[in-house]
């Protein structure tokens, strides 16, 4: 009897536990009142998206930093990188303020997401810090030359008064056909009445692209208006593009774009005695050749007896030499683009031609006066060869010649409306309408090397001005020197 008892208590015993259970199991999961394990799913949900916010961020970041870093040391040896270098580095450079911007707003997107509450979060933050260092460096570098050129070229402030012109256009001018197909040009020019007796001077601009691509409505625009406005007459020129083409043709169709103007200048109301050239990559090299080779017949077929002079050359990021004699070019630039694509023949079988088209082994005493534009982290054209190009012609030119270096500038800088490049491309329209203002002082219309030196002084500043030492008819040949901007 007392052991059915105990087992009638012990069975009562467990009743009550398990009723008790049940209670709370029902109170925990009665709606409207959260329970503790809600709490801690919604908690470990959130931890997770604070944790994959943070890896997200982290490889932003990392990207972020991969660009600035090439930016601040763009690639120049691998040609499997040479296309996401150049780019990479060109638009982060020339687009620094709006990268920066844009990577503040992607930063704060991810403080919002909770990513700085993990640890790949704050190490994102770190990297993001050190990635916003570098491109406060890329800014100040284009502020710097912005502040530099303009202190040189302070003076003109007070010489060049006058408002600019309103412009107009003419399209696709044809001045030749060769190879099968029209050759045409594109005319700005100030849109106001010519004065009789008052030809304009002229600006020939030659687009690059590497000698196979490039649209001549498309480079080169912030000068040709500037010019424009300032009472030239600017020319934008095609010419015939490889692999069809074969170099030494796209020198020959520059020539006759100049011949063309020259034949036709009381048309144009331009002034046959004055031409200058300009252009970028390509487009340098081929101004560079244009300015060092007038009137070479080798170079003129069919026109042989043309003029092909020109008064002033002013090459931005050029290529200066074809042979790499400073072994700087990028691996497979000649065996797989000048020699099967430009040149249609190796180096050790052509030497001559490959020297006729390097603008360093056609320099001579009668080349016009030069403004040589270049940028330091130039990974498509070393700057290398522009510096040897520029001791070499400096050597022996009778004109001044003038050599700006931008540092923390990649190739085709002026391609963006930036600070940099309204600088430089302020500079160049006082260096060319310095040698325009010389060759109308000067006896017969001829720019002596003497009074385009006064003349450059006196537009852009005795800085840069006693920078272009020269030879002024004395016999003393010309100290070498740089101007880093």
């Amino acid at each position: 009897m007392r052991g059915v008892q105990l087992r009638a208590r012990q069975t009562g015993a467990m009743g009550l536990a398990s009723s008790s259970v049940r209670s709370r199991r029902s109170r925990r999961s009665r709606p409207g009142r959260p329970g503790a394990d809600a709490s801690v799913r919604s908690e470990t949900v959130a931890a997770e998206a604070r944790s994959a916010a943070g890896w997200v961020f982290l490889g932003v970041s990392i990207n972020n930093a991969l660009y600035t870093l090439n930016a601040l040391r763009p690639n120049r040896r691998s040609r499997y990188l040479l296309v996401w270098s150049f780019f990479a580095s060109w638009i982060t450079i020339e687009l620094a303020p709006l990268v920066f911007v844009v990577q503040v707003a992607i930063a704060s997107l991810f403080v919002r997401k909770g990513a700085l509450r993990s640890t790949p979060g704050k190490v994102a933050m770190v990297l993001t810090l050190g990635t916003w260092t570098g491109i406060a460096v890329t800014v100040r570098q284009s502020y710097a030359a912005r502040h530099e050129i303009r202190q040189a070229l302070r003076d003109l402030a007070e010489v060049d008064l006058s408002e600019p012109l309103p412009i107009r256009w003419e399209r696709r001018v044809q001045f030749a056909r060769a190879g099968g197909r029209s050759l045409r040009m594109d005319i700005a020019r100030p849109d106001v009445a010519d004065v009789v007796g008052e030809p304009r001077p002229v600006l020939v601009q030659i687009h690059g692209g590497g000698w196979i691509l490039g649209f001549k409505d498309r480079q080169g625009q912030l000068l040709m208006r500037q010019m424009a406005s300032r009472g030239w007459v600017c020319c934008n020129v095609d010419y015939r593009l490889s692999p069809m083409a074969t170099f030494p043709d796209h020198l020959v169709d520059v020539k006759r774009a100049i011949a063309w103007i020259r034949d036709n200048a009381e048309e144009l109301g331009v002034d046959p005695e004055f031409i200058a050239v300009t252009g970028g990559s390509a487009g340098g090299h081929l101004t560079a050749l244009t300015a060092l080779t007038a009137n070479q017949e080798r170079f003129q077929p069919g026109f042989e007896a043309a003029d092909t002079s020109v008064t002033a050359a002013v090459p931005f990021y050029g290529v200066y030499d074809f042979t790499n004699r400073n072994d700087v070019w990028l691996p497979g630039t000649e065996t797989q683009m000048l020699a099967p694509l430009v040149m249609k023949s190796d180096r050790v079988d052509d030497p001559e031609g490959w020297r006729d088209a390097s603008p360093i082994d056609q320099v001579n005493a009668d080349a016009p006066p030069f403004f040589v534009i270049h940028g330091d982290k130039d990974v498509l054209a070393p700057v290398e060869d522009a510096r040897t190009f520029v001791e070499s012609l400096r050597s022996v030119s009778k004109q001044p010649v003038y050599y700006v270096e931008l540092k923390g500038a990649q190739h085709a800088f002026e391609t963006f409306t930036s600070v940099r490049a309204n600088a430089v491309v302020d500079a160049a329209v006082r260096f060319l309408q310095a040698v325009y203002d010389a060759y109308l002082t000067g006896p017969g219309h001829v720019a002596e090397p003497q009074e385009v030196l006064e003349s450059v002084r006196e537009r852009m500043g005795a800085d840069l001005a006693e920078d272009a030492v020269v030879a002024a008819g004395d016999g003393s040949g010309p100290e070498h020197a740089t101007t880093e901007q």
